[in-house]
């Protein structure tokens, strides 16, 4: 008999460790290990590095693979996925062969891992272009495409075990569901069809996730002042841009201003949601809904406040479509920026987040473990922001966007409009919007004062930048290097195919020439499914718990004369009691962050194995702190604090 010594590391990531069973083979070039059950227990702790001693009849040669199998006792349910970082095996002749895991491993799941040697040349240059996986390495077909006849992203056809929640994570998932829809259904809420009989009730169901945020909203949600924040540092900072022409028929002497000079000023902004327009209103209880696409008009004073000036709900002029003004009676009004409030509620959640973070998320995913394999310095650099986000999105067409989803029962755009927005919405997606420095450009918003979302995000974009530039640039040295990859060339086509429908017009590279615009565009992955998420998902329930100022659906329509609106018509306008409820619940679920959440430049202790890449995320956590650091000083001047994109609570990928 031959001793082979085998170490085993787990990863220090919350729920990393199991205590189920776990068996190695041993693969060698002449011959193979049986399955060789490891001693249990404590050693595949999360953190545990554990020895453990495989006899063999006789040497089986060279190692150049193992498999790794898991499996629970009977007695007890399936426990959580198992993350080994590591194994390290001693052969009895003195070698010594290491075998990167950083994966996930299901329960039952035969997990097969190659010598970190094996196929590859001593140049770091070699571990991206002379793997012998090359041009032949197969598309991992666990990941498929579901193509659906909608143009909208394409997405994962069946979700694999290695993606699904953990047990733990699923208890949680749905406790948490529960949990916000049992609050209301003991307050008889649920299945209440019934209209609030003063707005002040609502008190009776709100309770807050940030109290310093939603405290102030539900005091503040009828100020023009907060009304304005809101498309600065709300849950949508997407939609405001400069104004550099009038949209709609707006007078100097309407809003006592001159208008020409304050646009040349740079102090006039638009909000322009005409990409509600023409959409087909749900029904909801046998009642047709109303859905709105306005122009708002902003001006920025002088004591820096960005202010409504007028607000038209419909795009196109016309006698029964009045240009609301601050001038108006109360309720004008104020109605007047519920129907625009009700209309950023879709336009958030379909196209800012929806679309723009979890389905493209979901894209980048289902690219990279299709086709760049493990060991692949790109998919070291983005598996941890693929972290759980095919089996949300998994979640969220079964319960949110499908025909029996909460869409569908509880909100204007479900239906036909969801459809119609999404497919709207990707038409229009560009590039250069996703990359915040662009963006920010392009919508001529540099200098708006007070805009946090725009301060803390070039900052956070900047040094992903910097650390994925100096890990691509350790592993491509030259231009040639990158076009010469197939791995990463397959990556980038299956993503202008399958996310933006091969639409040239988006700016969406087909493939990458040099090695900028494969550090440009990495750095746009990882800040979509990091940071933006986590500015346009976190605060949610902070900014539309309180219903009144992010309406699901709209039971009246706008009114086509002023002076007829009152605070029954208001009440009568806004959901009724259940369908409040189950928004209530609904942005409960979404903003709640997970137990086992891991956040921006988080990555497992033995990620990175050489030095270079080890300093670089080193440096890349330094500044993430130091960047923290300040968020936090800002936020103690601040009436309301601006804590989305400060990275010690940006997660590392769209999950929950």
């Amino acid at each position: 008999m031959v001793d082979y010594e085998v170490t085993i590391s787990t990863s220090y990531h919350d729920n990393a460790g199991t205590s189920d069973n776990v068996f190695i083979k041993l693969m060698g070039f002449e011959k193979s290990s049986e399955h060789k059950k490891l001693e249990g227990g404590s050693s595949f702790a999360r953190g545990a590095v554990s020895h453990f001693t495989v006899s063999c009849p006789a040497s089986i040669g060279k190692l150049f693979q193992i498999q790794l199998y898991k499996q629970h006792f009977p007695e007890f349910p399936e426990d959580s996925k198992w993350l080994p970082t590591k194994v390290v095996v001693k052969s009895p002749e003195g070698d010594t062969y290491k075998f990167p895991i950083c994966r996930w491993i299901n329960d039952c799941e035969l997990a097969s891992f190659t010598e970190e040697r094996v196929n590859i040349k001593s140049t770091v240059e070699s571990e991206v272009n002379e793997r012998k996986w090359g041009k032949t390495y197969p598309v991992n077909d666990d990941y498929r495409w579901h193509e659906p006849e909608e143009e909208i992203p394409h997405h994962i056809k069946e979700l694999p075990d290695a993606d699904k929640f953990s047990f733990l994570k699923d208890i949680e998932f749905k406790y948490t569901l529960r949990f916000g829809l049992g609050q209301l259904f003991l307050k008889g809420l649920i299945d209440n069809k019934d209209t609030w009989d003063d707005i002040d009730d609502i008190n009776g169901v709100f309770w807050g996730k940030d109290p310093d945020i939603s405290d102030y909203v539900q005091e503040n949600w009828k100020e023009d002042a907060f009304f304005g924040y809101q498309y600065l540092n709300g849950v949508n900072p997407m939609l405001i841009r400069r104004c550099w022409a009038l949209p709609f028929p707006v007078t100097d002497d309407a809003v006592s201003l001159s208008l020409t000079d304050e646009m040349q000023e740079g102090n006039i902004f638009l909000c322009d949601y005409k990409s509600l327009d023409g959409l087909t209103p749900n029904t909801i209880h046998g009642k047709e809904q109303y859905l709105m696409a306005p122009l708002v008009l902003l001006h920025k004073t002088p004591d820096k406040k960005l202010m409504p000036i007028a607000i038209q709900l419909k795009q196109t002029p016309a006698e029964d479509n009045p240009i609301f003004y601050p001038t108006d009676s109360e309720y004008d009004w104020l109605m007047a920026k519920i129907f625009v409030r009700g209309a950023d509620f879709h336009e958030h959640q379909l196209n800012v987040h929806l679309l723009r973070t979890h389905l493209l998320a979901e894209v980048f995913a289902v690219s990279l473990l299709r086709n760049v394999p493990e060991g692949h310095p790109l998919h070291k650099l983005l598996v941890h922001h693929t972290r759980y986000t095919l089996h949300i999105n998994y979640k969220a067409r079964e319960l949110l966007i499908s025909g029996t989803g909460f869409f569908k029962h509880y909100a204007a755009s479900g239906g036909e409009a969801l459809i119609e927005h999404l497919e709207g919405s990707l038409a229009s997606l560009t590039y250069s919007s996703l990359c915040i420095h662009e963006d920010i450009a392009e919508r001529g918003l540099e200098a708006v004062p007070n805009f946090h979302y725009r301060d803390d995000g070039l900052k956070l974009w900047d040094i992903i930048y910097r650390f994925v530039q100096g890990m691509l640039s350790f592993y491509y040295r030259t231009d040639a290097m990158v076009q010469n990859d197939p791995l990463v060339q397959r990556w980038i086509l299956d993503i202008f195919k399958h996310g933006f429908l091969s639409q040239v017009g988006t700016g969406i590279p087909q493939s990458f020439t040099t090695v900028d615009e494969l550090v440009k565009f990495v750095t746009m992955v990882i800040f979509t499914c990091s940071a933006q998420h986590s500015a346009v998902n976190s605060g949610q329930y902070d900014y539309g718990g309180w219903m009144p100022n992010a309406p699901t659906t709209l039971r009246l329509p706008p009114p086509t004369t002023k002076g007829t609106t009152s605070e029954d018509t208001m009440l009568k306008t806004l959901p009724d009691k259940g369908t409040t409820a189950h928004g209530m619940a609904v942005l409960w679920l979404l903003s709640k962050r997970s137990s086992d959440s891991v956040f921006l430049g988080q990555y497992g202790n033995d990620h990175f194995k050489k030095e270079i890449p080890r300093q670089l995320l080193k440096a890349f956590q330094g500044e993430l702190q130091v960047l923290s650091a300040q968020i936090k000083i800002r936020n103690k001047n601040l009436e309301v604090p601006y804590t989305y994109l400060d990275p010690d609570v940006v997660e590392n990928s769209v999950s929950l």
